[in-house]
């Protein structure tokens, strides 16, 4: 993945990507990303799911990632251990580890995935 070459950047100047496959598999709602910046060893991006969305069962084998929800509500499932996130929650997703969410609320997340991975169709 190609480094940004901006220092700083707007959420509302960069397109969102709609996002149909992630890891090979099919979405099942609307989930939209940002890529925010791009560095030698990360990947930032903005995240937005529409409520009802439900990521499908997958993993990375290639990358670790970090999320971060700033509005909204999902139910994780990491690792068979079963969350629900909430505004200011947190999480990994670590590599070669199994999850999922559903978005019970329109949800509004950042990510950072090391190194920096593009998953998604």
């Amino acid at each position: 993945m190609q480094r940004t070459s901006h220092l700083h950047v707007n959420s509302a100047d960069v397109v969102p990507e709609v996002i149909n496959r992630v890891e090979g598999v099919e979405e099942q709602g609307h989930v939209t990303v940002r890529k925010m910046a791009v560095g030698e060893h990360i990947l930032f991006l903005e995240v937005f799911r529409k409520k009802g969305l439900i990521d499908p069962v997958h993993k990375h084998m290639d990358h670790e990632t970090v999320a971060y929800l700033i509005s909204g509500k999902m139910r994780l499932v990491i690792g068979g251990e079963e969350f629900i996130a909430t505004a200011g929650s947190s999480w990994v997703h670590p590599v070669g580890v199994e999850h999922y969410s559903e978005a019970l609320e329109d949800c509004l997340q950042v990510e950072v995935k090391s190194p920096p991975r593009k998953t998604w169709e």
